[in-house]
């Protein structure tokens, strides 16, 4: 199996299934000599991590991470670092049902037509359970960009039809985690919220959007060509479990507008507006870059399906397991993972750029 790496000078690779002993990684290209916080990394697992709250899936996951090389004394050695996270709670009779079936809108029949083979249990490597090895590896790229002043932050902006309509500016960040749902606004919080339990109460899935901030990325970063860095960050979103959108400044709402209201006028300091998202001709410009990630429903509900087993025979599937009905309030520290990723990986890219 391809496409288990993610990044160039800073990359992440990432191994293990749903319902195997552990999954784990490596992260390659950090430099030597950067103080790591353990406590830090844990944290960002712990807001990630299965069983958190009411609306998250009672998968209980402690999701302890153990450094296994690369880590020093508390400072990287410029070596690979490994890392490991166990399974604890995987039930995998839970998923007896489904070995010979197809779940609708799951990776199932594609995974089986891809490979001819496929890890019934939770998904195996399709599942969203992978997503852990990122968050730690987030953490870590956090934590040299703090460093340089890099800032990257992410919040749930909409559940359905219920959404959050203020700028990031105007938000208090310090809220994003007072609450179940990762919202910045009480309020909308509450109501997003209530939204999530009434949808679980009729055993249905409802999905949501996620919006990441990075501030004070230094200008240059990203290529004009093939590696611009918007494209770059969209196949980091892309990539994530469920994510089906990605909109960076102005997204699709550009379509429909003109050219003279588009236009950020450049200022003595930076531009009056921001509709390009901090990024133009694929290049961070010094302005916060912003981007939109629309998550689809969970595909796993508590309602009966149609579907078909593995001789092709139309079948009913009873919903059965352990999920959450939105996905986007344990989403939250993903994007932040994967902006990270890509913001770190194109930092170093960035020195090769000139010599001054």
């Amino acid at each position: 199996m391809a496409g288990n790496s993610i990044g160039n000078i800073f990359r992440l690779t990432t191994f293990g299934e749903s319902h195997g002993l552990a999954i784990g990684g490596v992260v390659d290209g950090c430099p030597a000599g950067m103080v790591i916080n353990v406590d830090e990394i844990q944290h960002e697992l712990d807001r990630r991590k299965p069983g958190q709250s009411k609306i998250t899936t009672q998968r209980k996951e402690n999701d302890v991470v153990e450094l296994l090389s690369g880590i020093y004394d508390g400072k990287t050695t410029g070596t690979p670092i490994g890392f490991l996270i166990k399974n604890k709670d995987a039930k995998s009779k839970d998923y007896d049902h489904l070995k010979d079936v197809y779940r609708p809108s799951h990776a199932d029949k594609a995974y089986q037509d891809k490979y001819g083979f496929r890890d019934h249990r939770g998904g195996g490597r399709s599942s969203a359970r992978e997503t852990a090895c990122r968050v730690v590896a987030g953490s870590i790229a956090r934590q040299v960009l703090a460093l340089v002043g890099v800032n990257v932050w992410a919040y749930v902006s909409s559940v359905g039809n219920v959404e959050l309509n203020k700028n990031h500016q105007r938000l208090d960040r310090q809220l994003i985690d007072q609450n179940l749902v990762r919202c910045p606004d009480m309020a909308v919080a509450s109501e997003m919220l209530g939204l999530i339990e009434s949808v679980r109460k009729n055993g249905d899935s409802i999905g949501g959007v996620v919006t990441c901030v990075v501030q004070k990325a230094p200008k240059g970063l990203g290529e004009p060509v093939f590696d611009k860095l918007h494209a770059d960050l969209a196949k980091a979103m892309m990539s994530i479990n469920a994510v089906k959108g990605f909109e960076v400044g102005s997204g699709f709402k550009a379509s429909s507008m003109l050219g003279s209201e588009h236009n950020d006028t450049i200022k003595t300091e930076g531009t009056a507006t921001n509709h390009a998202g901090g990024i133009l001709g694929g290049i961070s410009n010094g302005e916060d870059i912003n981007m939109r990630i629309a998550f689809k429903p969970v595909a796993t509900i508590m309602q009966d399906q149609q579907t078909v087993d593995h001789t092709g025979k139309e079948v009913v599937l009873k919903g059965k397991g352990r999920h959450d009905p939105c996905v986007v309030p344990r989403a939250v520290p993903i994007v932040e993972a994967m902006a990270l990723l890509t913001i770190m990986d194109h930092y170093l890219r960035n020195k090769s750029a000139k010599i001054d």
